[in-house]
């Protein structure tokens, strides 16, 4: 798996000459965006944005999505080969570079409840594609990669290839193209016993008129699709030879660590650094407006100069508040005058008012890090007026455009190379790019020599974009058959009406929220809003279920009869897990339901609770509903991995704030989920042939809630905060109940 690079572009002439480029430099208004461009003496013949074919038949699919474990190369480039019919061992694929045509503007489809009429594609694909262009979009996030750019990208692309292919077989051979059938990499006519590789047609297809409407295949003349073959990311990781962003090194490279100010909305107001740059090894101190770098010929003489600096920083008036400030002040808030109404269906106070009976709940989420792997870095070079970034982002473009603006140049003098990405779950998305920022300041300040920047795991933990910490208040209404009728919600932190809607129908419903912020910032977290707004909905169901006498599992199903879907994916994960069967004593299950990101999702955990207050997981069965699983194994290892994450966070997640600061600094106080720990986990996938969906994301947030209710079938304790563990510590269980 390969980098494309403009320079591969603009000089392929040189390698074989002859052909056409399709696509890529010259969008056009043409059917699903595709436009012809002439090159000249060009090497290849690119058909459709994301293709190219050489005459040695090999197909190489341009992804304009990044790599950070999820499988997305590999699926993307499944998708455009099944419609172009193409032999996978001759398809190559190449991560698209940073270059305003590679804006993925498909992956917005992904979002839509509908399919865009037929007749308005074309217009559509264009404006999004333009918009996409002009704001620097080449995100990789929110699972939209399959769903968006897969499904009306790659997919149209491959089929639109194909056509032209079959189009200039049947010209050469003189025949009709429904008497040519594409296989394999090659176009056949049985009728004549005729047949020609791709490579060779490859040219005469680029002189084709690209098709309006190209048809795709149905589901059952899949070949590729739904098949589980090797992942070409993989082998690379597995002997260590992959390159991520820490991993870029250059001649002459110097290497910085740098020290931000504790208080987010500090300053540096001053340093001495004298006694520091006499260090060995040490080349320069950097300041930056809220921070302050050492440059060295080494990352660890870096990381002891930085220690060993005695910055005064600002806290911005900020360096008294606590964590339970801005608890106590998202309550005060929900009480206030300043609510938002989001949603309104039926009337939720009347319904609550005729209720039968009414339940209430306060639930609180905390601020969560992100806590990749691979710490925030960039390597930076400036040459010649231009410069070079090498990071693994999850948006090239606009990591671009930040570094351009850091640099004090325009985007079209910045190169960036995006690498690898050991794990970004949103800290590497557009409005986090503070370390790149701080990498092309701290290069520029020492030019020509590159600088790599590297974040200290103290530094990466402290200074993240976090997770919101979220209040919700919740009231429910049944009436006199135990029926969900009314819904009421208020939520503080930043709202989203829509991941904070249950997916049980509800006569009556109000939603509603307040803004109240803090000084700590936030970013996107795996799976965003949905990731809190599911414990609440389904920690609250639970309880409704309780106040109605009613198994959850069944209270839920009675509440989904008119939604087979939801049913199903319930149904299926309750059946994984043996629901109803007997467990030990101090064990108990938990159900939980959430559709998210285009998914449903539903989880089943399988708890011990001690009596000293220890939690263990022993299982996880998860039922999912994706339309379709383009690569089997990659989909299940999405949900693997989404539950790891997410039980991690459940358990132990927290991030508080003391002083203005946070408090937590590294894995010894901000734990993940080690292998001992982990439970067994099993993952179905239901074959509804529904729209696709994502999945990188909707295996978060059942989790959290599954387990919380299984703390509750186990010993009777009602767990509304996250995290699990440190609320079972800090208070007594109560009787297991009946």
């Amino acid at each position: 798996m390969g980098k494309w690079t403009r320079r591969v572009f603009l000089t392929a002439g040189g390698l074989a000459g002859g052909g056409l480029v399709l696509g890529v430099a010259g969008i056009t208004f043409a059917p699903n965006r595709f436009g012809l461009v002439p090159q000249e003496a060009g090497a290849a013949s690119w058909l459709t944005v994301w293709l190219r074919l050489t005459p040695d038949n090999l197909a190489t699919v341009v992804v304009p999505h990044c790599e950070m474990g999820q499988g997305t190369h590999t699926a993307l480039a499944m998708m455009l080969a099944e419609e172009l019919d193409a032999d996978w061992g001759l398809v190559r694929i190449e991560e698209a570079p940073a270059e305003d045509a590679f804006a993925n503007a498909h992956m917005l489809r992904g979002f839509l409840p509908f399919d865009i009429p037929t007749p308005l594609g074309r217009g559509f694909d264009y404006a999004t594609f333009r918009m996409a262009e002009w704001v620097g979009l080449q995100i990789t996030g929110g699972s939209s990669s399959v769903r968006g750019t897969g499904r009306y990208g790659m997919q149209v692309a491959g089929a639109t290839a194909r056509a032209m292919l079959i189009e200039a077989a049947a010209r050469r051979w003189n025949v009709p193209p429904a008497e040519c059938a594409a296989r394999l990499s090659r176009i056949s006519h049985a009728a004549s016993g005729r047949s020609a590789g791709y490579g060779e047609l490859a040219a005469g297809a680029a002189q084709v008129a690209l098709p309006a409407h190209p048809a795709l295949k149905p589901l059952e003349a899949y070949t590729l699709i739904g098949t589980s073959i090797p992942r070409r990311d993989i082998p690379a990781k597995a002997i260590g030879t992959a390159r991520y962003g820490v991993d870029v090194t250059l001649p002459g490279m110097l290497y910085a660590a740098v020290r931000a100010a504790p208080v987010f909305g500090g300053t540096l107001e001053s340093v001495d650094s004298t006694a520091v740059e006499a260090m060995p090894g040490v080349k320069a101190a950097v300041r930056l407006d809220d921070a302050v770098a050492v440059v060295a010929d080494g990352y660890w003489p870096a990381l002891k100069g930085v220690r060993a600096l005695e910055p005064v920083f600002g806290d911005g008036g900020n360096g008294a508040t606590t964590s339970a400030d801005i608890f106590s002040a998202q309550v005060a808030a929900l009480g206030g005058d300043d609510l938002k109404s989001d949603a309104r269906e039926g009337d939720g106070e009347q319904g609550l008012a005729a209720a039968a009976r009414v339940v209430e709940a306060q639930y609180h989420v905390p601020f969560l890090a992100h806590a990749t792997m691979e710490p925030m870095s960039a390597t930076v070079r400036f040459a010649d007026g231009r410069c070079e970034v090498w990071a693994g982002v999850q948006d090239p473009l606009s990591a671009r455009k930040v570094a351009a603006e850091a640099a004090g140049l325009e985007p079209a003098q910045v190169t960036f190379h995006n690498q690898l990405l050991g794990g970004g779950f949103g800290r590497r998305l557009p409005r986090a790019f503070d370390y790149i920022a701080q990498a092309v300041r701290i290069a520029r300040a020492v030019a020509p020599a590159p600088v790599k920047l590297i974040w200290s795991r103290e530094e990466d933990m402290q200074h993240d974009y976090y997770r919101a910490a979220v209040v919700a208040q919740l009231k429910g209404g049944l009436d006199a058959d135990d029926r969900l009728i009314a819904w009421a919600a208020r939520y503080g932190g930043p709202a989203d009406w829509f991941a904070g809607r249950p997916p049980y129908p509800v006569p009556h419903l109000a939603l509603d929220s307040v803004k109240h912020g803090s000084h700590v910032r936030l970013g996107s977290w795996r799976s965003v809003n949905h990731s809190h707004h599911g414990f609440f909905v389904e920690s609250f169901m639970d309880e409704l279920a309780h106040a109605a006498g009613q198994d959850p599992l069944e209270f839920r199903r009675r509440a989904l009869m008119d939604s087979p879907r939801h049913l199903a994916v319930l149904d299926k994960a309750a059946e994984l897990a043996g629901w109803g069967t007997p467990l030990p004593a101090g064990r108990g299950r938990g159900i939980a339901l959430v559709e998210s990101f285009g998914s449903i999702v539903a989880e089943v955990a399988d708890v011990e609770v001690t009596a000293d207050g220890r939690l263990k997981v022993h299982e996880v069965c998860a039922a999912v509903d994706c339309g379709l699983a383009i690569h089997p194994d990659s989909a299940a290892a999405q949900i693997e991995g989404s539950i790891v994450f997410g039980l991690s966070a459940a358990l132990f997640g927290e991030i508080t704030i003391e002083n203005g600061r946070v408090v937590q600094s590294n894995f010894h106080d901000y734990p993940v989920l080690k292998l001992a720990e982990t439970p067994g986990i099993r993952v179905e996938f239901i074959r509804s042939g529904a729209r696709l969906g994502g999945l990188g994301e909707p295996g978060v947030p059942p989790l959290a809630p599954a387990v919380a209710n299984a703390v509750f079938a186990a010993s009777g304790r009602r767990l509304r905060q996250l995290p699990l563990q440190a609320q079972l510590r800090r208070e007594p269980l109560a009787a297991t109940p009946d």
